[in-house]
């Protein structure tokens, strides 16, 4: 079966007229079965909702794992992207040569956290832009690397770097090797080494794992795909002491947690525990396009990459950057840290009120809009389910926990919305 063309839409929501059992075939067909998906088709996307072809509105409790923070299409960065395309400066350039978007947005990113890694100096933070978030995983992951060869004196090859049971950077074959989840890695050896597991939250099971060869500690703040997971105070103070007492990296995935999700714009900040290495997606670039950042003091930076030593064809093209340098504005402008802090307040409580009454309901944990609701029968998905069918879009967390994450940008009467059918799900 072949489509030689894509019919536009002529009055309908969305790209396309094709109705959603041809583009469910299609899909079947053509793509791979890589995610177990909910059978809504998704055509239109605004501010907190999601619109389907016959006229359902779905609030959106995901916003792609935190790539929403801003709301879907939000109108500044919209702008930004439509100016760059409609005036010529949105298409990917060699790296050979500079573009003004690149350096305006690795000096707007680089001065939005502290000073990264202060006990290297007082430097300046620097920034290497990639797509998806892996890559700047895999970049950090590389920097660390080369630290303990080039600094620590580790034979090249024996370098080995601290993660943490249940953690998610992403899939690629580095870091699905050190996942714990035998799903992300089962059949796609040989996998590679130099990492050694901790449970999350353990100071003393990450001390013990500390040798000669060990060069960086990789930890998300706050886990988001290991079951919304929050490590005990001081947690993060500690890896910082022990960072610097054996001299080595400490790097933070802030890929879900960070650019305003948790209260503040780093979940770090929770904490005030400065890392040395800082990991962005998401939601960097508003949800529109793909972009990812590593930074990190500049001394490590110039340290580890030099010409040759790394590189990417579209990590911080133009139009990349366009929608960076908007999404980060928005964030900062619109205040949507303290947004996420004082509506995440507001709804943690309306949840923990409904979680007393429930009969479902184990715990209930977050900070922010990062909120996860662990049931006790461990299939979060089966509430998934209910959820969308009253108009609601939410997944599980480690197969046990309710992800509720929706855009920053949610109001109280949508606040209100997400509650009303919680209560539906989990007590009625």
């Amino acid at each position: 079966m072949t489509v030689s063309t894509t019919k536009a839409n002529t009055g309908g929501v969305g790209f396309s007229n094709y109705d959603d059992k041809k583009l469910l075939e299609l899909d079947e067909i053509y793509g791979a079965n890589h995610y177990g998906r909910l059978q809504t088709i998704i055509r239109k996307t605004e501010g907190a909702w999601l619109y389907t072809q016959d006229g359902r509105k779905i609030l959106d409790c995901l916003a792609a794992y935190s790539a929403a923070n801003p709301g879907h299409h939000h109108p500044k960065i919209v702008k930004a992207l439509v100016n760059a395309l409609e005036n010529g400066y949105a298409s990917v350039v060699s790296n050979v040569v500079y573009t003004d978007q690149l350096s305006l947005m690795l000096e707007k990113v680089s001065s939005l956290p502290p000073q990264l890694g202060p006990r290297f100096g007082n430097n300046g933070n620097k920034t290497l832009p990639k797509n998806g978030g892996v890559e700047s995983v895999e970049t950090a992951i590389k920097m660390a690397r080369y630290y303990g060869w080039k600094e620590k004196g580790i034979t090249d090859g024996k370098q080995e770097i601290i993660v943490y049971d249940n953690n998610f950077h992403g899939r690629m074959i580095t870091v699905v090797s050190f996942s714990t989840s035998p799903k992300y890695k089962e059949g796609f050896g040989p996998l590679t080494p130099g990492f050694k597991a901790a449970p999350f939250g353990d100071l003393d099971a990450t001390e013990k794992l500390i040798n000669e060869n060990t060069c960086g500690i990789l930890v998300e703040p706050m886990q988001g795909e290991g079951g919304m997971n929050i490590p005990p105070k001081e947690f993060l103070k500690g890896l910082r002491e022990m960072a610097d007492k054996h001299n080595i990296v400490l790097m933070f995935d802030e890929i879900q947690v960070g650019m305003g999700r948790t209260g503040k714009t780093f979940c770090f900040e929770h904490e005030n525990v400065i890392p040395d290495v800082l990991i962005l997606g998401k939601a960097i670039s508003g949800g529109l396009v793909p972009l990812s950042v590593m930074v990190t003091n500049s001394s490590l930076m110039d340290m580890a990459f030099q010409p040759g030593s790394d590189g990417s064809t579209f990590g911080g093209y133009p139009l990349a950057c366009a929608a960076g340098l908007a999404a980060i504005n928005v964030m900062i402008d619109e205040k949507l840290p303290q947004k996420s802090y004082a509506t995440g307040k507001m709804l943690k409580e309306k949840i923990t009120e409904i979680a007393s009454r429930s009969p479902h309901v184990k715990a209930v944990r977050g900070m922010g809009l990062f909120i996860g609701i662990e049931v006790k029968n461990g299939d979060a998905m089966s509430f998934g389910h209910k959820l969308l069918e009253l108009d609601m879009l939410a997944n599980d967390s480690h197969g046990h926990t309710i992800r509720i994450s929706p855009p920053l940008i949610i109001n109280d009467a949508e606040v209100e919305y997400i509650c009303e059918r919680l209560e539906k799900v989990l007590v009625d």
